[in-house]
């Protein structure tokens, strides 16, 4: 198996992780929207219709990644996506809200983000 094979299964696995965590995100905001805001350190919300959106947005970002990815090779729409979550999440927190998921996942997108351009930035880069 050439290198650039090599990178380009690694990427497309990657893509599938970071996939899965935007449904796995998006369903407890949909399906256990009150439990999910109380562990994620908010309390209760109200109404629950706008988190509860949020968790289809992260259906619909998730089905981007993979589209953008396996039909036309890009990960824009993932790189985008991340860049756009830590700016809102760090923003967010830094005018007063205090759960404590909000720096967490503001990580998380930030390791998501970067391990993605560095994993493309390989596969582009081809063999060396």
């Amino acid at each position: 198996m050439s290198a650039e094979h090599a990178g380009s299964r690694l990427l497309s696995a990657w893509v599938v992780l970071v996939a899965l965590h935007s449904y796995a995100v998006g369903a407890f905001l949909l399906f256990a929207t009150e439990w999910g805001a109380r562990f994620g350190g908010f309390g209760e919300v109200s109404p629950l219709f706008f988190a509860r959106q949020a968790g289809i947005f992260h259906f619909v970002l998730a089905t981007a990644y993979l589209v953008d990815w396996f039909v036309h090779g890009s990960v824009t729409i993932l790189l985008t996506a991340k860049a756009m979550a830590v700016l809102f999440l760090l923003t967010m927190w830094a005018l007063g809200v205090n759960a404590w998921s909000v720096p967490l996942s503001a990580a998380g997108d930030a390791a998501m983000g970067a391990a993605t351009f560095l994993l493309a930035r390989r596969v582009s880069a081809g063999p060396s």
